[in-house]
């Protein structure tokens, strides 16, 4: 691989001889292949030993694979058992299980594709919440998929930059920065990260990771914590933007406790002895991250504003009759109902003020289980009800499908199921573990998997990929 000479200079130089040497090497071999499992959704489950390669050491639900199977043909990969995820990244685990163990109220900024967000999900402890966040709007689509996927009821996914959260006046004890960067630690997974590189970009993005700690540092309670990360090497977009952060607001950097084993490099700035964490590839299997976690002291929240104007009533149209809807969930009767046009969305009753205000002042793309979407006189479950783990599976007839007729129902597909099912809404499930809704007419069926989701693929493999067991 010719990287860049200004990258190649700058980071041998930061790097040191043997740990330049030892990345390099790596640039030449395969990446490593690791998941994460939903734990909520795989506790009868494990990887299969064919698959197995070792668990992943500072994340107890990780593990790297032996091989990358087309997971695109795995229907538990659809169904949110799993998401494919770098290994690195998995730290996040390691970091709450050291510094959170009440409930919280989190924030992941920058959250798309989703796989931090469902480790900080699987990981918070029980009674969380957790919002979910991308300012880009098709990938917030994508995001917010991922999250439908995980099944868990106690996210809300949003469509907003930092600015608009801090001008919400929403308070969090835990806010993930996983900053936009010049992903340098990319480079040999996404060849784009390669060839757009420049001194320059490196220098855009470390302003641009500034204004956006400065705007979300505001929505951070006092002696809640921040967790700034990067896919990338260089100074000035990590050891530089800590040191900001320590050098602008009152705050201290906390210690993480690990092994020497796992081959974490420290910081590489002898002017922040810090405990920061740097992942890089031919010292760790996997591929360059930067982390360090930041507590706010005592101080004030300076220029904080919340909107006072009440845009939170949600529209109600169409059916908001309580007792028309059906008891579809386990503990209905712990949420509370929302209509927000033709959909219904049941929240938590704990969360119900939080997703108020939530709707009053940012874009909020989804949140707590979609139930049902109101169609004249009928009522269509949502397909992440059928995902959400918060799903009653006693209130619908069940198909339990093979693994090609799973496949044709990823696809959006028509598929034949048994004489002996009554007319209505089905819950199709493969090995037990839903996938989605069909409406059985009987002589036919009509497919509701999303056909934003669907495989567009027409190929089938001989042998399915099938990771779990």
């Amino acid at each position: 691989m010719l990287l860049p000479d200004g990258f190649e200079q700058t980071t041998a130089l930061l790097m040191g001889t043997e740990r330049w040497e030892r990345y390099q090497e790596s640039l030449s071999s395969e990446r490593p292949v690791s998941i994460h499992l939903n734990k909520m959704k795989t506790q009868a489950m494990t990887v299969d030993p064919e698959m197995f390669q070792t668990q992943i050491p500072w994340c107890p639900n990780g593990f790297y694979l032996r091989q990358r199977p087309t997971f695109t043909f795995d229907p538990l990969w659809h169904a949110g058992l799993y998401y494919v995820q770098e290994a690195a990244s998995m730290f996040i685990s390691e970091v709450l299980r050291q510094h959170t163990s009440l409930p919280v109220m989190a924030l992941d900024l920058c959250a798309a594709p989703g796989g931090k967000s469902l480790l900080l999900r699987d990981t918070l402890p029980a009674g969380s919440l957790l919002f979910s966040n991308e300012p880009m709007r098709h990938r917030a689509n994508i995001l917010s998929e991922n999250i439908q996927k995980q099944g868990n009821p106690d996210v809300v996914v949003t469509n907003n930059y930092a600015q608009d959260y801090r001008r919400s006046g929403m308070l969090f004890d835990v806010i993930l920065t996983d900053m936009p960067c010049s992903g340098e630690g990319m480079f040999r997974k996404e060849p784009e990260a390669l060839q757009q590189w420049t001194p320059q970009l490196v220098d855009q993005c470390s302003q641009l990771q500034r204004n956006i700690l400065d705007d979300i540092w505001p929505c951070l309670k006092i002696g809640g914590i921040l967790i700034y990360s990067t896919c990338t090497f260089n100074r000035q977009e990590n050891e530089d933007n800590i040191r900001y952060i320590l050098d602008h607001y009152d705050a201290e950097v906390l210690p993480i406790e690990i092994s020497k084993a796992w081959g974490i490099t420290p910081s590489l700035s002898k002017d922040l002895p810090y405990s920061v964490f740097r992942f890089i590839p031919g010292m760790t299997h996997s591929e360059g991250l930067f982390m360090a976690v930041i507590r706010k002291n005592d101080g004030e929240v300076s220029n904080r504003k919340k909107d006072k104007k009440d845009k939170g009533k949600t529209k109600q149209r169409g059916n908001n009759n309580k007792t028309a809807i059906p008891h579809w969930l386990l503990h209905q009767d712990d949420y509370h109902l929302v209509w927000k046009e033709d959909l219904v969305t049941a929240i938590h009753q704990q969360w119900r003020d939080t997703y108020a205000n939530a709707e009053s002042t940012l874009k909020v793309i989804h949140a707590g289980v979609p139930l049902a979407v109101s169609k004249g006189k009928d009522l269509i479950p949502c397909h992440a009800l059928a995902l959400s783990t918060a799903l009653d599976s006693s209130a619908f007839p069940t198909a339990e499908v093979d693994a090609p007729t799973a496949l044709q129902y990823l696809r959006k597909e028509t598929i034949t199921l048994s004489e002996s099912l009554p007319k209505g809404f089905v819950l199709i499930t493969f090995r037990k573990q839903p996938i989605g809704f069909v409406k059985n007419l009987g002589n036919r069926t009509n497919n509701l998997y999303p056909a934003e989701w669907k495989i567009k693929s027409s190929y089938l493999p001989d042998n399915l990929p099938l990771v779990l067991k």
